[in-house]
């Protein structure tokens, strides 16, 4: 499964000020690594937000936000975001930010 590139680079640009972060190929997309954890990824042309646990009903009730189920099986901690979820700026920014919060929390690898 090809990955959206230009989402890719704006990823790149919200995530380039964090120390610690790297890209993984994954789950036939594109995965970026914070701490080495998959903090936010791409699958097609979802944004792929790893929120956790706790504030995974929350995420499901932002707009354009679904359940990851490309196993067949939701995968609770994670959300995929449609592309007219994260199409501003300050949308794909908010969706990052959550997403090293809940990264953050872990312990370090």
């Amino acid at each position: 499964m090809a990955f959206d590139e230009g989402l890719a680079e704006r990823l790149r640009e919200v995530l380039a000020a964090r120390a610690d972060v790297s890209e993984k190929k994954m789950f036939g997309g594109l995965a970026f690594m914070y701490r080495d954890y998959m903090v936010v990824g791409i699958l097609g042309e979802s944004l792929m937000a790893r929120v956790g646990p706790e504030a995974y009903e929350a995420a499901l009730g932002r707009p354009h936000a679904r359940e990851m189920d490309f196993t067949h099986k939701p995968m609770k901690g994670y959300v995929l975001v449609d592309p007219e979820g994260y199409a501003e700026d300050d949308d794909l920014v908010s969706w990052v930010d959550d997403c090293v919060a809940f990264v953050d929390t872990l312990p370090p690898k």
